[in-house]
This record gives structure tokens, sequence and C-alpha cells, in this order.
């Protein structure tokens, strides 16, 4: 790869690409001398990360000996070249001898391999970046498109950056004793973000950095409803608030801030965008609009995002405010980005449901994704969901840390009751009558039948349709929220203690 860059005059001056070969010497000549340095080396660097033509045969050479498991040292990496016939192009025995003579220890040889790593990535990103110009140059009339393939290509260099060592036990042990010990002294069950639950919390220990979370139910069951007016407003309005990012696939920003502040204030939603609330809603509202602003909660609506996108946009609001819990509403409105996978919709979500583990784990978060149940659900006479319903992947099973399954029986009751009620009464009657018993809170399940780090269950709740908000069916919803600095309501002055 020839770079050039213009001077002055407008002349072109050849630049050599990143490298270090005597870092690139030093590296092989280690790892003729000791096999322990060899073993090393190999676990880290590819043949494509060595700049020099011959030292990537060499090293070519290095990785077939080593494959036979056989020692890699001068003699038989020597005898692989003559195999291959290109002992010449090398310069031959002399030159094996030559960089062993580069050597001054092999007890740095990570750190030699590791410089030989770095140049490598600046090569590869010099290249894209060249790349990604000479596409812009074209003026190509799909601007979004060449942005995410661009974001793309800077990703899967990202992914091939040197992965992470064996960690030695002692440490990670020392860690998990310090978490396990101030869990029971603060008497807290909570090691997660909350969750707004008080027994998904029991089982879960809240929701767990580094998990996927599916929250899975058939359509109208409270998917949206439980990750954004329980986990997100759980999260952010909590004793410890949590930031919280939230890619909306399906509703609109304001669609998912009118349901997020109808939740809060709990009042009803369909009577608001009527024009039917009454005086106390307005009340609720206002107490609500003083603080849901301040919380640290952002929303993303992009439809169809690719998750390239996503990782791009998740990583840019971790680095900038910190989030502490990332909601995806829902995954299988998500896109690969790649039309020739998107013909497979089975490995499509697959790569999706890989890449939204990998952005917790890389992140340190837990991220929650709501997902889709198939029909099949629809056809047996107990609705409850299980594994084999998740829709279209079971690579979703494979990749989620916890499971959880939304089951409603009013809502289907309720749907039986208006098919029989429309055939007596009307449509139109049997619809206000629906409407009306929905009014008041009915029991939910969330059901619980993947649990990577702990037990399965099924957690007994109230879902109130109006305010579409899951509550504990013992502690209830809870008074509406205050304005910001009031006073509780029982400190409140009274007409009689004015007087």
């Amino acid at each position: 790869m020839q770079l050039f860059s213009e001077q002055a005059d407008g002349s072109a001056v050849a630049r050599i690409p990143p490298q270090d070969l005597h870092a690139e010497q030093a590296t092989l000549g280690a790892m003729l001398l000791e096999p322990e340095a060899a073993s090393r080396v190999l676990a880290i660097l590819d043949d494509g990360d060595f700049y020099r033509e011959a030292h990537r045969i060499i090293y070519r050479a290095m990785q077939a000996v080593d494959r036979r498991r056989e020692p890699v040292d001068l003699i038989t990496v020597s005898a692989e070249l003559r195999r291959e016939g290109v002992q010449d192009e090398v310069g031959g025995p002399e030159y094996l001898t030559a960089i062993i003579g580069e050597v001054p220890t092999t007890a740095h040889v990570v750190r030699y391999a590791t410089i030989v790593a770095e140049k490598s990535l600046l090569r590869k990103l010099i290249a894209a970046g060249m790349e990604i110009a000479a596409e812009a140059y074209d003026n190509p009339p799909d601007v979004r498109a060449l942005l995410d393939q661009a974001e793309e290509r800077m990703f899967r260099i990202g992914e091939k950056r040197i992965s992470r060592d064996f960690q030695p036990i002692g440490p990670l042990m020392s860690q998990t004793f310090d978490l396990l010990d101030s869990t029971y002294h603060e008497r807290s069950r909570l090691t997660g973000v909350p969750t707004g639950l008080i027994e998904l919390d029991d089982i879960t220990g809240g929701l767990q950095r580094g998990h996927l979370v599916i929250v899975a139910g058939r359509p109208s069951m409270g998917k949206s409803s439980l990750c954004l007016s329980s986990f997100s407003l759980a999260a952010s309005t909590g004793e410890d608030p949590r930031g919280v990012g939230i890619f909306s696939l399906e509703m609109s920003s304001m669609q998912v801030a009118e349901q997020l502040m109808c939740s809060y204030a709990r009042v009803d939603g369909h009577r608001l965008r009527r024009g039917q609330a009454a005086e106390e809603d307005w009340g609720r509202i206002a107490s609500a609009l003083a603080r849901l602003p301040n919380c640290k909660m952002f929303i993303d609506d992009t439809p169809g995002i690719s998750i390239m996108e996503m990782r791009s946009k998740a990583r840019r609001l971790k680095a900038e405010h910190d989030i502490g819990l990332l909601i995806v509403d829902y995954m299988q409105l998500a896109t690969t980005g790649d039309r020739v996978m998107s013909e497979s919709r089975h490995q499509e979500l697959a790569m999706i449901a890989r890449a939204l583990k990998g952005m917790a784990r890389e992140l340190d978060l837990p991220v929650v994704a709501c997902s889709q149940l198939s029909r099949s659900v629809e056809r047996r006479e107990d609705r409850r969901p299980v594994l084999s319903d998740l829709a279209e992947s079971s690579a979703i099973e494979a990749e989620a840390d916890l499971v959880c399954f939304l089951y409603r029986p009013m809502y289907y009751e309720r749907r039986k009751q208006f098919e029989k009620r429309s055939q007596e009464i009307g449509e139109e009657a049997a619809r206000r009558e629906m409407r009306e018993a929905e009014q008041q809170p009915e029991p939910a399940e969330v059901i619980i039948q993947k649990h990577r780090t702990g037990p399965v269950g099924t957690v007994n709740v109230m879902f109130h349709p109006r305010w579409r908000l899951f509550f504990d069916a013992e502690r209830g919803p809870g008074p509406p929220p205050r304005p910001a600095g009031a006073p509780p309501a029982s400190a409140r002055p009274t007409e009689d203690s004015e007087a």
C-alpha cells in the first residue's frame, strides 16, 4: 500500500504506511528461540498483521508447524519453508538466523507482538479511510447506505483488535467476594438495575450487567409497557438513578414520551388524547413534567435501524452519558443492513441476537429487547407462552441470559366476550363495554422460562390497561408523583391547620 501527500507546489510525495520492521523481526526471532513465546504470539497475531511479505511467509510457516503440533523452532520452520518451496523468497536459513540475533530477550515477546498488531491496525484504518473517501468522491446516490457501510468497516476493524488474555482466578475471586460482601452488609437484594417489580427483583437480583434480557409476548400483551413504564422508570427515577437508552423501532419518540408520562402520572392516556382528561389528571401530569425531564433518558426512534448503527450509537451514548440500561423495542424490527442476509430471516435474527448480546458485554450493562411470539400460542388452549414460541429464531433463546414471557388472561377473556357481545348488542356497543372493562387493573404474569444465573418461575403482577403500567399486586401502583421539592401529602397544610 503506497500513500501520497501533496506538497505546497502540488507535487505528490510517497508516504510509507505505519510499520515497525524491528518489532516484526524481534517477534519472529523470539518465536524461533522459545516454544512458549511462539504459543503466546500465535494467539495474538494473524499473518496479515506483518507488513513485510517475507515476514508473512515465515509466520504462515510457523502456523503450519504449530497446527501439526510440532515445536516451532529454526529447524522445523526451515523445513516447512523448503517444503513449500518459498525458502529463497524469505532469504533462506541465513535470514532466519539473522532475525534471531535481533532478539534482546524473549521475555518481552508479547510487547513486540502488540507493536506489530497496533501498526497493522493503523494500516487497516488508513486503508478503510481511503476506500470510504474514494466512494464518497464518486458521489453515491444513497449517502446513508455509504455511512452505514463505513461504520460497518470500522466496526469490523475494531472487532479484530487484540483480544483479552486469560485472567488468573485469584483476583476474580476477590472481586466476586467484595461484591457479595457489600450486598450482604447493605442488606440489598439487588446487584443489578431495578425492574420496579419486587418479586421479579427477588428472583433476578435486578437486571444484571452484561446480560441480554428478552421480554416476549403476543401483540398488545404489554411488552413495551413493561420495558418502558416499569424497567426504564424504575432505573431512571429510583433511589440510585441510572441513565437509560431506548431504541424505539415501533413507536415514535413522541409516543414513547406520552406513554412514559401517562404511566408515571397514573392517568388514562386514551382520555388524555381525546381531550377528556379530568382536573386531577392535569395536576398529576404537571407533577410528572416537573420530574421526568430531569431523568437521564434518551430515545432514538430511527425506523428499521441496522444493528451496526445501533451499536455505534449505543457506544457514543455510553461514553457521553454513562447509561446503565439499554432497551430495544423491538428486535424483530431491526436489520443487519446486509441484503443477502435479509433473505434468510432466521439467520438475520440470529445475527441480531448475537450482536445485542455482544453489545451488553462490551458496554457492561443490561440490554433488554422486546420480542414477538409466533402464532402457535393462539392455537393452544393454554396460551401461556413457552420457549419454543419465540418467533423465527432459536438463536434468541440461545443468546439470552434471561427470557421473560408476558401473559394476561383477561386479554383473551375480553376478546372472547367482545365477539359474543358483538353478536348480541352490536360491535360499537360491545367496544364501549370493553373500554369500560379496561378501566380497572387486571392480573398478569411475568413468566421466567430461562435464567442463566438463577431460578425460573412465575411472577404474579397487576396491569392497568389505561395507564399501561405493571405493578406489584400486594404493593399496588403507588401514589402519583409529587412535584420535585414538594412535601409529602401528610405534611401539606390542610384548611383546618391553616385556620
